[in-house]
C-alpha cells in the first residue's frame, strides 16, 4: 500500500482527519524547505503538498505566485527540488505529494519525472492543470512506481464529470472549496457541506478540501465532512513573513502556525 493510502487509512481506522499544509519548494530556500518539512510533521501534518515552481501557476493567488517567482528567481531546477526531499525523506514518516503543472511533466518526460520524484520519496501527485481527458497518459506510469495521483473537482464542475474525476484519481480527491484563486477566506461556501457528501455517496477514496482554509476553525468545518483539511496560501504567508531569517527560525515560527491548525482537528 502506497504511503498515502497507508496514511489515510490508518485516520479513517481512528476516526481522525487529515491535516494538509502547501509549501513551494525554494521558497525562500530549499534549505529552509528541508527545515520546514519536519517541522510540519511535528507539528501536526500528516501530508504536505510540495509545491513545484512553475512561472504560470493555475489558479494559484498572489501569495504562492509569488513564492513560486522567488524560487524560480534562485534559478532552482526540478532536479535540485528532487535531491533536497532525498536528503530529509528518511527523517519524515508524513506523506510527501508533489503539487506540479502537467507542462512540466511533459516537458521532462512523464516516465522520466515519474521515476525522478518516486526515487527522490515522493508518495504522489497533484497535477491541477492536467485535464481529465489526457489523465490515462499519467495514471499508468504513476500507478506502476507504486504513487498516488490526484486531480482537482472545483465547484463549476457538472456532477457526472465530477464522478469521472474522482474515478481517475488515486489516493484522495482534492475538492477545490470555492471559484477562483487559492487565498485566505473569513468563511466557506455554504454549498460545501452538500458536495462533499454527493461525491462521498459515490467514491470511497478520502475527499481533501482546499482553498480558503486558513484557521483551525476552518480546519475544523472542513474536517467534519471531508477528510483533509488542505492550508497553502496562510501556510506560505508565514514563511514570507520570517523569509529574511535562517532556516531553522522560518520552520520554528511555519510549525507554529500548523500546530495551531492542527487544533481544529481536535488532537
Amino acid at each position: 500500500m502506497n504511503r498515502i493510502e497507508s496514511i489515510f487509512a490508518a485516520l479513517r481506522a481512528d476516526g481522525r482527519q487529515a491535516l494538509m499544509p502547501f509549501v513551494t519548494a525554494g521558497h525562500p530556500t530549499l534549505d529552509a524547505t528541508a527545515a520546514i518539512l519536519p517541522a510540519l510533521e511535528e507539528a501536526g501534518a500528516s501530508v504536505c503538498e510540495l509545491g513545484i515552481p512553475f512561472s504560470d501557476p493555475v489558479a494559484d493567488g498572489p501569495v504562492i505566485q509569488a513564492s513560486m517567482t522567488s524560487a524560480l528567481s534562485h534559478d532552482l531546477h526540478v532536479d535540485e527540488v528532487f535531491e533536497m526531499v532525498r536528503g530529509v525523506r528518511d527523517r519524515l514518516s508524513i506523506g510527501l505529494v508533489a503539487m506540479v503543472s502537467y507542462s512540466i511533466v511533459y516537458r521532462i518526460g512523464v516516465e522520466r519525472f515519474v521515476k525522478g520524484a518516486a526515487g527522490a520519496g515522493f508518495d504522489g501527485f497533484i497535477f491541477p492543470d492536467l485535464p481529465l481527458e489526457e489523465a490515462d497518459a499519467v495514471s499508468g506510469p504513476v500507478k506502476d512506481a507504486g504513487m498516488i495521483c490526484s486531480l482537482l473537482i472545483a465547484p463549476p464542475t457538472p456532477v457526472e464529470r465530477a464522478e469521472r474525476i474522482a474515478a481517475a484519481c488515486s489516493g484522495f480527491i482534492y475538492m477545490v472549496s470555492r471559484t477562483g484563486i487559492t487565498g485566505e477566506s473569513a468563511e466557506l461556501p455554504a454549498d460545501l457541506v452538500g458536495r462533499v457528501a454527493h461525491l462521498r455517496g459515490r467514491t470511497d477514496l478520502p475527499i481533501a478540501v482546499g482553498f480558503g482554509i486558513s484557521g483551525p476553525k476552518q480546519v475544523r468545518t472542513v474536517t467534519a465532512v471531508a477528510d483533509a483539511a488542505i492550508v497553502g496560501s496562510a501556510v506560505v504567508r508565514r514563511i514570507n513573513e520570517h523569509q529574511d531569517e535562517g532556516a531553522e527560525a522560518i520552520a520554528g515560527h511555519v510549525g507554529g502556525f500548523v500546530g495551531e491548525l492542527a487544533r481544529g482537528l481536535g488532537r
